[in-house]
C-alpha cells in the first residue's frame, strides 16, 4: 500500500511525486493516457520522428519552482534562454522588438514600447494609472478586482482605446488565453505586475521536447524511492470511509478496470472538470467542489509546420490582436531545439481560445496559418510544406473569467486525506506551468505536515525589483499599518 496516491501524471502530479519521494514517502502516480506530461506532454511525430509537444510553451526567468524542479532533475541547462530580446511583436510596418533598457522596473520596457507604430505619447501616458495599480498590487486586492472584466477596468483607469486595441487585447489573448472582455481584471493585473516588475525578466524555451525535461526523470526519482508511475490507469472514482465530519475520509481510488487502490492521502492533480466527474455527489455539495463546474476550459489549436527552407530569423514572434486573427504565437523550433540549427524551419503555432477554428478542417487551418506567418516572414509564402500536423487541445488553462481568481481553492480540502494540485489551485500565480509545479509542492507540504515531517518547498514570487519593489513594499507597509489601527 503506498503512502500517497497521486491522480494525474502532468506537471503538478509529477512535481508532487518528486517532492514526496525526496522526503521518504512511497507514492503511486496514476495517469490515464499512455504518456506523461498532461497539457505539457510530448511525443514523437509519427511521420518525421521529431519530438513535438502538445503545443509550444514558454517559460520565464522568474519561474522559481519550475526551475528548481528542473535543477533537481538535472535538466535546467536544457532551457534555451532569450535574454537579449523579450518579445518580437509582428506589428506593421515593422516588427516591434521589446528589450530591456537600463532603467528600473517597470520602466525598462518603455523605450521599446515607445517605438510601437500607431501609438501616440498620449496613448502611452494613459497607461500610468494601470501600471501604478499593478505596482502596488497585493493579494488582498484580488477579490475586488476579480468582480470586473479587464476591459472595464482598463477603461475606468483611463487607458486609451488605441492602447487597449494595440497592447491589451493582444496581451489578454497570449497570456490569459481569453479575450479582454472575458478576462478577470484580477488575472490581468496579476500578470502585468509580474511581467513588468522584474529586472531583465526574459523568456526561455525547452531545447528538447517539453516532457523530456521532466517526465522520465521524475519517474526514476519516484521509483527509486519505492513508488510507481502507472500509465493507462484511468480513475473513475475517488471514495472514502465515513468519519466524524460526515463527509468521509478520502482513502480509495477506483480505476476503470474495477480495481481499487488505497492510501492515507490522495492528491488530485486533475483538471477541475475531470475531478468533478470522479467525486461522490455528497462531497460536491460543498465548496470548493461545488465550484468545479465554474472553471471553463480555454481550448486551443497548435499547428506544426515543416518547411523546405529557412523562412524566418526569429525564434519567437507574436501577432497583434485582430478580430479575424487565428494564430498569435509562432516558434521556429529549428532555432530552439538543440541539434536542429542546420535544418529548415519547423514552426509551431498557437490558436488561442480557439472556438473560431472549431469548424475549420486541418487543411484550412494549415493554409490560414501559413498566410498569417507570411505577414511577418514573407519567405513562408513561397516555401513548400514537407509535412504538417494539427493538434486540437480541449483545454490550455481554465478561462480566467471574472470570479475565477476568487474561486481558486487552497490545496487542503474539507475532506480528510484529499489534497488538490494543479495550475488552477490557489498559488498567487497565473495558471501556468509554474503554477502547476508550485501547486504540486504545496500539496506535498500538506501531506508532509500530516505525517509529521513538515518541510517547506514551494517558493512564492519574490518582491519585484526597482521602483516596482519600492512601491510594493510601501503598499504592504501601509496596509499593515491600517490593519493594526483597525483590527476589525
Amino acid at each position: 500500500m503506498p503512502d500517497v496516491i497521486i491522480a494525474g501524471g502532468g506537471l503538478a502530479g509529477l512535481a508532487c511525486g518528486v517532492a514526496l519521494s525526496d522526503r521518504g514517502l512511497r507514492v503511486t502516480v496514476l495517469e490515464r493516457s499512455d504518456r506523461l506530461g498532461g497539457r505539457a506532454g510530448s511525443w514523437p511525430d509519427r511521420a518525421t520522428g521529431d519530438m513535438v509537444d502538445i503545443g509550444p510553451h514558454v517559460m520565464h526567468s522568474e519561474y522559481r519552482n519550475m526551475l528548481s524542479l528542473l535543477k533537481r532533475l538535472g535538466t535546467r541547462e536544457q532551457i534555451q534562454w532569450q535574454p537579449e530580446e523579450v518579445l518580437a511583436i509582428a506589428s506593421k510596418p515593422h516588427l516591434t522588438a521589446l528589450r530591456h533598457a537600463a532603467l528600473p522596473p517597470p520602466l525598462s520596457l518603455i523605450p521599446s514600447l515607445l517605438k510601437a507604430p500607431g501609438l501616440s505619447i498620449r496613448d502611452h501616458l494613459s497607461m500610468a494609472r494601470t501600471t501604478w495599480r499593478a505596482m502596488k498590487l497585493l493579494e488582498e486586492d484580488i477579490p475586488a478586482l476579480d468582480r470586473t472584466t479587464a476591459l472595464d477596468f482598463l477603461r475606468s483607469a483611463g487607458v486609451s482605446e488605441p492602447m487597449i486595441a494595440w497592447w491589451w487585447k493582444f496581451a489578454a489573448m497570449v497570456v490569459t488565453n481569453v479575450p479582454l472582455e472575458r478576462c478577470s481584471a484580477a488575472a490581468l493585473l496579476r500578470i502585468h505586475s509580474q511581467l513588468s516588475g522584474y529586472r531583465r525578466l526574459h523568456f526561455g524555451f525547452a531545447a528538447v521536447g517539453l516532457a523530456e525535461l521532466y517526465a522520465a526523470q521524475a519517474t526514476r526519482v519516484i521509483e527509486a524511492a519505492g513508488g510507481a508511475v502507472l500509465m493507462n490507469s484511468a480513475i473513475c472514482a475517488i471514495t472514502g470511509t465515513p468519519d466524524a465530519s460526515g463527509r468521509g475520509a478520502a482513502d480509495t481510488v477506483i480505476l476503470a478496470d474495477g480495481s481499487r487502490l488505497r492510501a492515507r492521502h490522495i492528491v488530485s492533480a486533475l483538471p477541475p472538470r475531470d475531478l468533478d466527474a470522479v467525486l461522490p455527489e455528497a462531497w460536491k455539495a460543498a465548496q470548493p467542489f461545488s465550484d468545479l463546474s465554474a472553471f471553463e476550459p480555454s481550448p486551443y489549436v497548435s499547428c506544426y509546420l515543416w518547411f523546405d527552407r529557412v523562412v524566418t530569423n526569429k525564434r519567437f514572434v507574436s501577432h497583434l490582436w485582430s478580430p479575424s486573427r487565428l494564430n498569435y504565437d509562432f516558434y521556429d523550433l529549428s532555432k530552439i531545439r538543440r541539434g536542429w540549427q542546420d535544418r529548415p524551419s519547423v514552426v509551431a503555432t498557437n490558436i488561442i481560445y480557439s472556438h473560431r477554428a472549431h469548424d475549420m478542417t486541418d487543411d484550412d487551418i494549415i493554409r490560414a496559418t501559413v498566410r498569417e506567418m507570411a505577414e511577418f516572414a514573407p519567405d513562408a509564402a513561397g516555401a513548400r510544406l514537407t509535412h504538417a500536423r494539427v493538434h486540437r487541445i480541449p483545454m490550455a488553462i481554465p478561462c480566467p473569467t471574472p470570479g475565477t481568481e476568487s474561486r481558486r481553492p487552497p490545496p487542503r480540502t474539507p475532506v480528510s486525506g484529499l489534497i488538490l494540485a494543479g495550475d488552477w489551485v490557489q498559488t498567487h500565480l497565473p495558471c501556468t506551468m509554474e503554477s502547476a509545479v508550485m501547486s504540486g509542492m504545496l500539496a506535498a507540504e500538506q501531506v508532509l505536515a500530516d505525517v509529521g515531517k513538515p518541510h517547506r518547498m514551494a517558493q512564492f514570487p519574490r518582491t519585484p525589483d526597482g521602483l516596482s519593489g519600492l512601491v510594493r513594499r510601501m503598499a504592504r507597509a501601509r496596509r499593515s499599518s491600517n490593519n493594526r489601527r483597525d483590527p476589525g
